[in-house]
């Protein structure tokens, strides 16, 4: 049985900072399934992890996690190619997004950016486990996306790298180039190490296929962003360890721009020109402003007998600017409309214990703890007006997950989590908003109060390595949700909370797959099927041009294929085909496409000629989503427009002209496709159908020292 050591358990959190491959070993270890470091062998799951090599590829491509995600991971939805992750959905639901295990989706109000909240740089790997899971509790009614971040690598020295780049669009040079720096340095010495990274990038405008400027609405022209991340940690001894990190990511639009409006129906673009400064976007700079994660960690890995100690306490601090809308309108009190932010503050601590005993023929692992939570959530709008009121939720669970290896074949795993959330909400008043001075909604004043949840969740799986080339699995899991409860507050059509639908929804998931490795192939296939007698669809209200939730029984079933293989020490190929559809069962009909995907294929060639020169093409297929019909006005609603085929290519490359220097460029959309992607399409409301990117390259340099 697969044992790691202590050396490769404090390696495997993270890959070397500054090497361009990590060992073979590591890539076979994942900690996000079960909160500890375990063989991927061992998985009965379907997971996908994407390691530093792959994550810097694609940086020189495109320096947006959004992108990646999309290419590297089956089942996740398509790349929306803004700043914005709504419909960027993972097996049809929401996935919960965490930094070293720390949370960092709102799922009381989720705005959908919890995606981008790093800079790529300072990551070694990232992992992500698919399927309702309450491991980590609310918000990952679609699984997990961790970004595992650097670890000092260095011993008894200093190492570091900067990098400089330029990222402009090939089709019309003018105001496109921007710029970007990043720089990391790590060391140790005696038994002190620390890690920094920095990154600061200035886009300049971003063009589509014919040269225009792409639409404003949670756009990256004019964007500045800003990433630092420093981990600090002291080693008592060779089984004790404290650590301490810190990350501060802002990514703001400061721009003279404004929107051209366009109408997808019509199959008219949405594009920006440069206006008066009468006429530009009102508002602060819309995006992160400032979010700040710290945590602090402990652990022991001789607590006691065969036994392991992760204590870690966190805070997170988020602001997340929504952009200037009209429908936050309200003549009455002089507002033409308004702007939101989504406030969160998070306090949390964790006690994880792993305890191993051999018994006869038969390893066991125990992993248990406490979990302990307070998420405070608002989203106000910048003129003072409350669009939903501050949510108070505590939370405490604790849970119990084992893991059986039988005859090193079999991998039986099985858990139980026991959370108790309370949701506090004073009185507040729905919020006046108005399409026009006549069409306005009305205000509710509604009572406050305190909302319990208590839910047990349970996990059970199966692995049975019978050879290598034929492993199968099965797992069934539950995943208890009460994401995005401030939508339901903001759309209150009742005078007390205790009357609003916000029962936690959960969430059932059934799994099976295999995974067959031969000599130069490996493939993974898997089937799953999700059900919830609760989930969230959305209408549109006519009155206030306002999407509200609707809360009705949903099931989710798709299926995904990878295939992986080297054809030789210098070229490989990975491609992958995910496919995913979902109905409102009660109503029997489709769920529209904040939930579910058109069919997506991708395929990665990596070539390396030499030990100093390596290339990698990228190639995306995004396939037709035709399920609903239009209107009685011809036109489709919501996000139930039909979303036909495209196909993006992509090019890279890298080559080390001298011992500590390397070149390094990147194409995006080689062969300049002229395309909606796929949110585009199907988003038929405002400021939503923007083209893609057309044909952008970037050139840039890294130093080693």
């Amino acid at each position: 049985m697969f044992r790691p050591s202590l050396t490769l358990i404090a390696l495997a959190v993270s890959a070397p900072s500054f090497a361009n491959d990590a060992p073979k070993d590591m890539e076979r270890i994942i900690v996000s399934g079960s909160r500890v470091i375990e063989s991927i062998d061992e998985v009965p799951a379907s997971i996908t992890v994407i390691s530093r090599e792959q994550i810097e590829d694609h940086l020189k491509v495109n320096p947006e996690l959004q992108s990646l995600l999309a290419q590297m991971v089956p089942g996740l939805a398509p790349d929306t190619g803004s700043s914005s992750n709504t419909g960027q959905s993972l097996r049809g639901r929401a996935p919960l997004v965490m930094i070293d295990g720390v949370p960092q989706s709102t799922p009381l109000r989720n705005g959908s950016l919890g995606v981008k909240t790093i800079d790529p740089s300072a990551l070694a790997r990232i992992e992500v486990i698919k399927g309702a899971t309450s491991v980590y509790g609310n918000g990952a009614s679609g699984g997990i996306i961790n970004y595992i971040t650097k670890q000092a690598t260095a011993q008894d020295t200093h190492e570091g790298q900067v990098s400089l780049s330029s990222r402009f669009s090939a089709v019309k040079l003018e105001e496109s180039a921007g710029a970007r720096i990043s720089a990391a340095i790590n060391g140790k010495v005696e038994n002190f190490d620390y890690l920094v990274t920095a990154s600061y990038e200035e886009n300049g405008v971003q063009r589509d296929a014919e040269g225009d400027i792409l639409g404003l609405q949670y756009g990256l022209s004019d964007a500045e962003t800003q990433n630092y991340f420093t981990k600090l940690g002291y080693d008592f001894d060779q089984e004790k360890r404290l650590q301490f990190s810190y990350n501060y990511f802002s990514s703001q639009q400061k721009t003279d721009l404004a929107d051209v409006p366009g109408d997808i129906n019509e199959g008219v673009k949405t594009y920006a020109i440069h206006v008066p400064e009468a006429l530009q976007k009102r508002g602060k700079p819309q995006g992160p402003d400032g979010n700040e994660n710290i945590t602090l960690k402990y652990t022991d890995s001789n607590i006691f007998a065969n036994s392991e100690m992760t204590l870690d306490v966190y805070t997170q601090d988020i602001e997340n600017v929504f952009f200037f809308s009209p429908n936050l309108a309200n003549p009455d009190e002089g507002y033409d409309g308004g702007q939101s932010i989504i406030r969160s503050e998070k306090r949390g601590a964790r006690a994880t214990f792993n305890t191993a005993i051999d018994f006869d023929g038969v390893e066991a692992t125990f992993i248990y703890g406490i979990d302990a939570l307070k998420d405070t959530t608002s989203q106000p709008l910048v003129d003072g007006r409350v669009w939903v009121p501050e949510m108070e939720m505590d939370s405490l669970a604790g849970f119990l997950q084992t893991k059986w290896v039988i005859s090193d074949d079999v991998i039986v795993k099985a858990g139980v989590r026991r959370e108790s959330i309370d949701l506090s909400v004073d009185d507040y008043e729905t919020l006046k908003l108005c399409r026009s001075e006549t069409q306005c909604s009305v205000p509710l004043q509604v009572k406050g109060d305190t909302i319990d949840y208590d839910a047990t969740t349970y996990n059970i799986a199966i692995k049975y390595n019978w050879s290598d080339s034929f492993s199968p699995f099965f797992n069934y899991s539950q995943g208890s949700d009460i994401a995005d409860i401030g939508r339901l507050l903001r759309a209150a059509t009742v005078d007390d909370i205790g009357l609003i639908q916000t029962e936690a929804s959960i969430i059932d998931n059934y799994e099976v797959g295999f995974t067959s490795l031969f000599d130069q192939v490996r493939l993974e296939v898997a089937a799953y099927r999700s059900t919830s007698e609760l989930g969230t669809t959305n209408r549109f209200n006519e009155v206030t041009g306002v999407y509200e939730p609707v809360r009705a029984p949903q099931e989710i079933w798709g299926y995904e294929g990878l295939v992986d293989y080297r054809i030789s020490e210098t070229l490989n190929v990975v491609a992958t085909y995910s496919y995913v559809e979902g109905k409102n069962t009660e109503a029997d009909v489709y769920l529209g496409s904040r939930q579910i995907s058109p069919p997506k294929a991708t395929a990665n060639v990596n070539w390396k000629p030499s030990d100093t020169l390596s290339l990698t093409v990228s190639y995306l297929y995004v396939g037709d989503r035709k399920r609903f019909s239009p209107n009685a006005d011809g036109d489709y609603v919501g996000d139930q427009g039909p979303i036909s085929s495209y196909n993006i290519v992509n090019l890279s490359g890298q080559y080390q002209f001298a011992e500590n220097w390397n070149a390094f460029m990147g194409v995006e959309n080689l062969f300049n496709s002229d395309y909606y992607p796929a949110r585009a399409q199907s988003y038929t409301y405002g400021g939503y159908n923007i083209k893609g990117l057309g044909t952008t390259a970037t050139l840039g340099v890294t130093y080693s020292f």
